[in-house]
C-alpha cells in the first residue's frame, strides 16, 4: 500500500497510525485485518464558511497549532474521522494531515467551496459545469491523495435539496462524480472513493440514491456511479426512536446497497442541549447491516448552535455540554466489537441497470444521458493539474496543545496533547485518557465537573432544524468525570 512506501521514505520515526481503507461492496474494509470499518466522525470546519479564505491561504487544515488543539480534543472524544467541507488546494496541509493521521483519524474532503465558480449550483447546473471548476476539484484530489488517512472525496453536498432540483441537477452531479473518479483513476496510486452527500429530503431521497448508484453499462465498471453514498439527516431529535425518526425507512429503502452508506451529517439540535441518543442505534445491528456509521454535525460552535466546542479568536477553546453528552454516548459502545466485524455476504451486491423504472417521483430526472466533458477538461484529466499541489506526511516533534482549553464549568484542562497511536491503529474512546483539570489552584484527575455551562449561546434557527430551548440541566450521568489527553 502507498502508506508503507511513504513511511520507508520518511523514516521509521514518523508516526503513522492509520491503514488506508478499501471499498468492498457496501463496506469499508481494513485490508490488513479484513474487518469492516465504521465511521465515528465529526464535521470539522472551524469558523464555518469564514474559516476558508482563499486570499489569505487559510482553511481548516492550514494551521498546525489549531489542528493539534482540535485533534487532541477529538481524540479524547473518541472519533476516528473528520469531514472537512472547504479546503484550499494551494495551501500546504502536511502538518495538519500528519497530526490527524497520528491521532488515528481519517479525513473526508469535499472538493467544492462556497466561492463562485468552485461548486456545481442547484440552479441552472449547466452554467457552473466547466473546465475551470473541474480543475479546482481535481486540485483538491492532488492535494490530499498522498495522505494515507484520506478516506474519501465528496463530489457534491446537498446540491439536490428539493423536488425542483431533482429535475435538472442529477445528470450534472453524476457527471462531476464521473470526472473526479476518472482523475483519481489516472493520477492516484490507490482507489480513493468518490461519492455524493445527499440531503434527507424523503420525497426524492431514494430516487437520488437510485439515480447515482445504478450502472449505465450494467456492470461495476461505470465510472459515473458513486463509490459511496452519504446522507445528511436530522430526523432523530432528543430521545426519539428507530421508528419515530424514520431510521427504519432509511434501512428498508437502502437495503441491499452495493456501496458503503453512512450519515455524512447527523445531530438534531432541538431541544438543546443535545443528548445524542441516536448513537446507540446507529452502531447497533438495526443499522449496521446497511449503514457504516456517521458524522456528527459539528465540531465548532457557530451561530446555528450545533457546536461541540466553543472557539475563541485567540485560539483558546471551551468544551460545551454537547461534547460531554456525545462522549457519554460513545463510551457506551463496544468499539472492539463494532470495528471487529467481518463483511457480510451482501458486500457482493450488484448495481441495478439504470432505467426510468428506478425513478418513482413525478418530475425527477429519469434521463441517464450525462453531459459530455466541457472543453479543456479532458486535457486536464489526461495530463493532470498544473502546477499540481503535493502532500506528504511529515515528522511532528511536539504534540502538546499550545492553547488554553476549558471544561464547561470553566476549569482549565492541563497537559493537553495528542497521543500518537501505534502503526495501523485507529482512534477510539480510551486511546488517550491521561490529563488533569485545574480548579481554584488545585489539580484533580477529573476533566469535567458538575456545573452546567451557562455561557453557551442560545439556540437559533438553522437550515437543518428549528430553534429549541436552552434551559436544560445536564443529566447526572453526563456530569461524571472523564479523562482528557496525556502530556507527552
Amino acid at each position: 500500500m502507498l502508506v508503507h512506501t511513504a513511511l520507508v521514505a520518511l523514516g521509521a520515526t514518523l508516526a503513522a497510525a492509520v491503514q488506508p481503507l478499501e471499498v468492498d461492496g457496501q463496506n469499508f474494509i481494513n485490508p490488513k485485518t479484513g474487518n469492516r470499518f465504521q465511521i465515528v466522525g465529526v464535521a470539522y470546519q472551524p469558523g464555518g464558511s469564514a474559516g476558508y479564505d482563499k486570499e489569505t491561504g487559510r482553511d481548516p487544515l492550514s494551521d498546525p497549532d489549531i489542528c493539534m488543539r482540535d485533534a487532541a480534543l477529538l481524540q479524547v472524544l473518541g472519533v476516528n474521522a473528520i469531514r472537512v467541507y472547504n479546503v484550499n488546494p494551494d495551501v500546504n496541509h502536511d502538518k495538519c494531515a500528519s497530526i490527524f493521521n497520528a491521532a488515528g483519524m481519517y479525513m473526508m474532503l469535499d472538493v467544492n467551496s462556497p466561492l463562485v465558480g468552485d461548486s456545481l449550483t442547484s440552479w441552472n447546473p449547466w452554467e457552473s459545469y466547466y473546465a475551470a471548476y473541474l480543475n479546482r476539484t481535481f486540485a483538491v484530489v492532488e492535494a490530499f491523495k498522498d495522505y494515507p488517512n484520506t478516506l474519501a472525496f465528496f463530489s457534491g453536498n446537498e446540491v439536490l435539496n428539493n423536488e425542483d432540483t431533482g429535475a435538472t441537477v442529477p445528470p450534472y452531479m453524476r457527471a462531476v462524480t464521473r470526472d473526479v473518479k476518472n482523475y483519481v483513476k489516472k493520477h492516484v496510486e490507490r482507489p480513493i472513493p468518490v461519492g455524493y452527500s445527499a440531503a434527507d429530503v424523503r420525497s426524492i431521497l431514494f430516487d437520488t440514491y437510485n439515480y447515482f448508484q445504478c450502472s449505465l453499462e450494467g456492470d461495476e465498471g461505470d465510472m459515473s456511479m458513486g463509490d459511496i453514498f452519504a446522507l445528511n439527516s436530522y430526523s432523530w431529535c432528543s430521545t426519539s426512536s428507530f421508528e419515530k425518526a424514520g431510521y427504519d425507512e432509511l434501512v428498508s429503502g437502502l437495503k441491499g446497497a452495493n456501496v458503503p452508506i453512512f450519515f455524512s451529517e447527523y445531530g438534531c439540535n432541538t431541544p438543546s442541549p443535545r443528548v445524542f441518543t441516536e448513537v446507540g442505534t446507529i452502531y447497533s445491528t438495526k443499522m449496521s447491516g446497511v449503514f457504516s456509521g456517521g458524522v456528527v454535525y459539528e465540531y465548532t460552535q457557530e451561530p446555528n448552535n450545533y457546536g461541540l466546542v466553543d472557539m475563541k479568536e485567540d485560539g483558546s477553546a471551551k468544551l460545551m455540554s454537547d461534547f460531554v453528552s456525545l462522549k457519554e454516548q460513545y463510551s457506551k459502545l463496544d468499539f472492539a466489537e463494532i470495528q471487529g466485524q467481518k463483511p457480510a455476504s451482501t458486500s457482493n451486491a450488484k448495481p441495478p441497470v439504470c432505467s426510468s423504472k428506478l425513478i418513482t417521483t413525478d418530475g425527477f430526472n429519469s434521463n441517464f444521458t450525462l453531459p459530455v466533458l466541457p472543453p479543456g477538461a479532458q486535457e486536464i484529466i489526461d495530463n493532470g493539474v498544473k502546477p499540481a499541489p503535493k502532500g506528504q506526511l511529515v515528522k511532528i516533534t511536539d504534540w502538546k496543545v499550545k492553547y488554553t482549553v476549558k471544561n464547561p464549568d470553566g476549569s482549565t484542562i492541563t497537559n493537553l496533547a495528542v497521543k500518537p497511536l501505534a502503526d495501523d491503529d485507529i482512534n477510539s474512546p480510551g486511546s488517550n485518557t491521561d490529563s488533569s483539570t485545574t480548579t481554584e489552584g488545585t489539580q484533580t484527575s477529573d476533566a469535567i465537573t458538575d456545573s452546567t455551562d451557562t455561557e453557551e449561546p442560545s439556540p437559533s434557527t438553522s437550515g437543518n432544524a428549528a430553534a429549541g430551548t436552552a434551559a436544560a440541566v445536564l443529566p447526572a450521568a453526563v456530569l461524571g468525570a472523564f479523562a482528557v489527553l496525556a502530556a507527552l
